[in-house]
């Protein structure tokens, strides 16, 4: 998609101009590179990849998400509304990544687990910080460093929350962490006296919003659903964990 300059704004770069309400389910974006990597990833994944039917369904997910987020209309709207890039990166960092570390042939040793989720708590903070986010729209390739670091740091981070080698109770305490940092973050954005992010200030009036909401509803987005996938992961860890220590306690007694 062409870039597009926004008066006073900066470059919206990559989804192109803020779309109009009517027009927005036609806005699809169907850039070849994009495409392109997305079909070669699939190709290589499933000619190359000796894994097993469970892991080759998470990578389908995985690639299904990150179609939502790049091609679908997502896209176009992420450039008028603050609130929808943060469902989009939500949905890359709590689903799709995820998804794609489930599906890796191998994951990270459980070792790594404190430093990749620093790593992610890091990077996530830092683009959304309202000179970061803002910096990260002025041309394509800053556009896509901020996407391709969230994406791989977050597929680093749960990549150790599911290494069979990881101690679940430093993975439960890691993913609770996660949820706490994350959370602090949305609250900062939500109960922001002002609008913080300058490339929405003049884009979110066609949809009802005033930038101040937009940037409110932004911060419930992570705050909730944002939530949601980590906290799906604590209860499964810890049932899986507490399961083993019963049928370890059981095993221990004569029968």
């Amino acid at each position: 998609m062409d870039e597009t300059t926004q008066s006073g704004l900066g470059n919206i770069p990559y989804c192109g101009p803020p779309p109009a309400p009517n027009g927005l389910w036609a806005d699809w974006n169907l850039d070849p590179a994009v495409l392109a990597m997305l079909g070669l990833c699939a190709v290589w994944y499933f000619t190359q990849a000796a894994v097993g039917r469970g892991q080759r369904a998470a990578f389908v997910g995985g690639l299904a998400v990150l179609v939502i987020a790049f091609v679908s209309p997502l896209c176009a709207l992420s450039t008028s509304l603050f609130s929808a890039r943060i469902a989009h990166h939500m949905l890359m960092v709590a689903v799709a990544a995820p998804l794609l570390a489930m599906a890796a042939p191998r994951q990270l040793p459980g070792g790594w687990l404190t430093g990749a989720g620093l790593a992610h708590m890091v990077i996530l903070w830092v683009w959304h910080a309202p000179m970061a986010y803002g910096w990260a729209l002025e041309a394509t390739a800053t556009y896509w460093l901020m996407e391709l670091s969230l994406l791989a740091s977050a597929i680093a981070f749960w990549s150790t929350v599911w290494s069979r080698r990881a101690e679940p109770p430093a993975v439960i305490v890691a993913l609770i962490l996660t949820m706490a940092q994350m959370g602090l973050l949305a609250a900062l954005i939500t109960f922001a006296q002002a609008p913080l992010y300058a490339p929405h200030l003049l884009t979110t009036r066609a949809w009802g919003l005033s930038p101040l909401e937009d940037q409110q509803l932004a911060g419930l987005i992570m705050w909730a659903p944002g939530a949601l996938p980590y906290f799906a992961a604590v209860l499964w860890l810890a049932a899986r964990w507490l399961h083993g220590l019963e049928r370890d306690e059981a095993s221990a007694w004569p029968g």
